[in-house]
């Protein structure tokens, strides 16, 4: 009887240290800008950490492609179960936002700024959920062979993406002009964390669809082997669905005297 034969074989990448690396820098460079006084350390930290980021993914999503033996479905669970542990992130602030909310009943009216305005809200509900529109059409289109459309549908998913954070850090800073800074009050903190943490999601959301549309655009991806496509378009519908309670709470909830 013959023994199976077992190879183990020991891969390394430099590509996730490349991906940590930006994280560490985004960490320095918002304590650059907002604590240590330092802007443009931090905006450079910034740009550097965007920069490092795009090709640390950009370089992973090509060996993942070009090395990978066969396509899995374990790329989809791990992103499902990645949401999952992303709803706990957000509750806690949803709980911090209710204790606030309550403790401060008597005197909210007092925490809610002139420049606040729910219609706001309904504007980027809007464009985020296009967004979600378009890329469930370009998944769709690349499933057929339609590389063209899909990368149309893809750009669209991508500047609506981008639409929605700048309209929204626009915001921020005409609400800031206002006084209703992230230390002003209670409702101002709970109203930037909530804000705040949903953006650097659709952030990362908007870092991963850059890559796809590369992948894409490349060839590397082809036809049988789409759970990359799967993945992001799970992840990114999570950021459209997390909006509608963040919108909620942080608009309407928090808006209401």
């Amino acid at each position: 009887m013959e023994e199976a034969l077992v190879h183990s074989e020991h891969e390394t990448s430099v590509w996730p240290m490349a991906v940590g690396a930006s994280i560490l820098l985004s960490a320095l460079s918002l304590l650059s800008f907002f604590h240590w006084q330092m802007p443009i350390l931090g905006i450079v930290l910034g740009g550097a950490m965007l920069a490092i980021l795009a090709i640390g993914l950009a370089g992973w999503a090509r060996e993942a492609f070009q090395h990978a033996p066969e396509e899995t479905e374990v790329g989809t669970i791990a992103v499902a179960a990645f949401v999952v542990s992303e709803t706990i992130i957000f509750g806690t602030v949803f709980v911090a936002f209710w204790v606030g909310r309550i403790d401060n009943f008597d005197v909210w009216d007092t925490f809610v700024p002139a420049g606040l305005e729910a219609s706001f809200a309904v504007w980027l509900t809007f464009i985020l959920w296009a967004s979600s529109i378009m890329i469930v059409l370009s998944e769709r289109a690349f499933t057929r062979g339609d590389r063209k459309n899909a990368m149309i549908y893809l750009g669209a998913t991508l500047g609506l993406g981008l639409l929605f954070v700048v309209l929204h850090m626009n915001e921020w800073i005409h609400l800031v002009g206002e006084g209703f800074t992230v230390d002003a009050n209670v409702y101002a903190t709970s109203f930037y964390s909530l804000t705040g943490v949903h953006t650097s999601h659709v952030i990362v959301g908007i870092a991963i669809n850059l890559v796809l549309f590369w992948v894409v655009a490349s060839g590397l991806m082809t036809r049988e082997r789409t759970t990359f496509f799967k993945g992001a378009g799970l992840y990114w519908h999570f950021v459209d669905i997390m909006w509608l309670l963040v919108a909620a709470n942080a608009y309407l909830i928090g808006g209401a005297f």
